[in-house]
């Protein structure tokens, strides 16, 4: 039922499919799609059960012949105090409620957790075209690419691609997270998960940690940048040949530039470098 509803709502626009980077929905889409299937179902049993209130509010209202003064042929009858109802059919309208929600309910717990399935599985069954480690530490993020180098509150990745994060923490708890991307995961002492994302639109983006991790908090955001695949193989050749020349491009940061910048994000965070 719920498969019929989430092709129905595709095919009629109501939230794209999301097949980028390789894989077949992306986080963005999915989550997206997981929020209009509630919204819509939500909407139907509130409009059923209202309805349904107002049709008997309307059809007992006082004044219809249905009261304590009517025939006995429309006389509605109700149960004194203590007495238990009868004449309602044994159940049957009970047993079918019951059984509807209860379908309802199912089906919404395995159709999330299978979709929720799918965006944890991913990383292992789909190769991806960017890895990046990503290092929390008050009050800045740190990124580490495949080539060396490292860049401070600033992510630079490819439009179109598949990236994994390996996200980790060199103090205290913090939590990665990218609004826009609908990708997010713990920065925990002594441990790294692994979340993704595909960067399907161009332009700048934020990420924030949602994890209170001290006084400057709040002020702990990086950029995540997308760009091209060409401006990407040009900022990421030059940041290489940056790193071991000494002649980048100035779109990244060497080791200690980044260590620098990390200071600096620190001493405004609240807390002295």
């Amino acid at each position: 039922m719920l498969g019929i509803l989430s092709s129905l709502l595709t095919a009629g626009g109501w939230f794209p499919v999301g097949q980028a980077g390789g894989v077949s929905q992306t986080p963005e889409a999915l989550f997206q799609q997981i929020f209009t299937v509630f919204v819509v179902l939500g909407s139907l049993v509130g409009i059923v059960v209202i309805g349904y209130m107002l049709y008997n509010a309307y059809k007992y209202r006082a004044g219809t012949g249905r009261g304590a003064e009517a025939d006995d042929s429309k006389k509605v009858t109700r149960p004194e105090p203590g007495q238990i109802p009868t004449g309602s059919g044994g159940g049957k309208k009970l047993f079918l409620s019951f059984g509807i929600s209860a379908v309802i309910v199912l089906s919404l717990i395995v159709w999330t957790y299978s979709a929720l399935l799918f965006v944890e599985t991913t990383p292992e069954q789909q190769e991806s075209d960017l890895t990046v480690e990503v290092v929390g530490e008050q009050f800045a993020w740190q990124f580490h690419y495949p080539n060396g180098e490292t860049s401070v509150n600033e992510m630079v990745v490819p439009e179109g691609a598949m990236v994994e994060l390996e996200v980790s923490t060199a103090d205290v708890f913090h939590n990665f997270n990218i609004p826009k991307f609908r990708t997010g995961a713990d920065a925990m002492p002594g441990h790294t998960l692994e979340t993704w994302f595909v960067a399907d639109e161009r332009g700048n983006f934020t990420a924030e940690c949602r994890e209170i991790c001290g006084a400057g908090h709040s002020g702990m955001n990086a950029q995540v940048r997308v760009v091209s695949q060409e401006e990407f193989e040009e900022w990421y050749g030059g940041s290489a040949s940056g790193s071991n020349g000494g002649a980048g491009n100035g779109t990244a940061n060497n080791t200690s530039g980044a260590n620098a910048d990390l200071r600096t994000a620190a001493t405004i965070g609240g807390v002295g470098a």
